[in-house]
């Protein structure tokens, strides 16, 4: 019975955990729980997770309500998404450092249009500190995920 526990809450890790990053939401460290972005493209992506795909679309909409935008992260996941699917030039499973590059320009596109829309020195310097940070806690999310998930 506590194997069988055990199996379940590894396979349940990457889930939880994007549902925890969204809730511990706060406005200097994880401003509208935009660190959930981490393991929705990991799981998704890099390390494909069946069933992912759908609770990324739904956790999009709760990054996208937090963030009081109209569909802003949805629709670039899903643009990733349809862009990876027809794709066969970049596999994106094969990437070194977890895909630590393909989420950093996904990522930096995603702030910029954010910047670009509201162009303010303070939108500018919110957009650059967002960027830093999550992509710097790219890699100890993802490394904890496949270790506790055993890709």
């Amino acid at each position: 019975m506590k194997i069988i526990i055990i199996n379940f809450l590894r396979q349940a890790f990457p889930f939880l955990l994007t549902i925890g990053l969204w809730r511990l939401s706060d406005t200097l460290w994880n401003p509208a729980g935009i660190l959930a972005i981490i393991p929705l493209f990991f799981c998704s992506f890099i390390r494909p997770i069946d069933w992912f795909p759908l609770f990324s679309v739904l956790m999009c909409i709760a990054i996208d309500y937090n963030f009081e935008t109209v569909c802003y992260w949805l629709a670039l996941y899903c643009l990733v998404y349809s862009v990876n699917s027809f794709q066969n030039i970049i596999d994106l499973t094969q990437l070194d450092k977890n895909g630590l590059y393909a989420f950093m320009f996904f990522f930096a596109i995603a702030v910029l249009i954010q910047v670009c829309l509201n162009i303010t020195l303070a939108n500018a310097g919110a957009g650059l500190w967002m960027f830093l940070w999550v992509c710097a806690l790219y890699l100890p999310i993802t490394v904890l995920i496949q270790r506790i998930h055993n890709d």
